[in-house]
């Protein structure tokens, strides 16, 4: 872990705080109209970063939590949240990471070196896609195109506002929430959702 990671996971406490009290990355969306999606998602896969390709299909019957990460952010100190809500959960939730780069260059490491950062600092257990683009553009990963398409998911449209923005789907593949970095994944609604 860097100095500046050392720094940012010390102050990640106050970073959320500071937020809540601004408002600022701290939106909930609930598919409360309970849309199905037009295209299933299980019909996508995940590449994930140690060369394996999961297919969605595979999670059939299980909550599913879709997070963009990064190694070097305000919020990398979640990776620690997720993985207590992985072992909360997991019987009934998977979590997968997807690594970007999308935000001011904050993920800059290998597959191989996220790997290992996550694990060595954070204990991370719960699988990790390879790095790849999760803001809208042509080179945008395939299950991230799915989440923030509405003719896709059914109704949402909002693409990740920065590192660690978190989905959640129900265990029929529905979408059924969209939260903002700033939103704790042990946040109370988030529990709630799961639960």
């Amino acid at each position: 872990m860097t100095a500046r990671q050392k720094i940012l996971k010390f102050f990640y406490p106050l970073w959320v705080e500071f937020h809540k009290l601004t408002g600022k990355e701290t939106r909930i969306a609930l598919n409360t109209k309970q849309v199905t999606p037009p295209q299933p998602v299980y019909d996508l896969s995940v590449q994930l970063n140690n060369g394996n390709s999961l297919p969605l299909q595979s999670l059939k019957g299980r909550k599913i939590l879709f997070v963009n990460t990064a190694s070097d952010c305000g919020y990398t100190g979640q990776y620690d949240e997720l993985q207590q809500l992985y072992q909360r959960f997991q019987d009934q939730l998977t979590i997968i990471g997807f690594p970007a780069n999308d935000f001011k260059e904050q993920e800059k490491g290998s597959d191989e070196e996220i790997a290992q950062f996550c694990r060595l600092n954070y204990g991370v257990t719960f699988p990790l896609a390879k790095k790849s683009r999760v803001i809208p553009a042509a080179d945008q990963n395939d299950i991230f195109k799915w989440l923030t398409d509405k003719n896709r998911n059914g109704w949402n449209t909002q693409p990740p506002t920065w590192n660690f923005s978190k989905y959640l789907l129900n265990e029929n593949g529905m979408l059924i929430g969209y939260f903002d970095p700033s939103v704790s994944p042990l946040n109370e609604e988030m529990l709630k959702a799961i639960e």
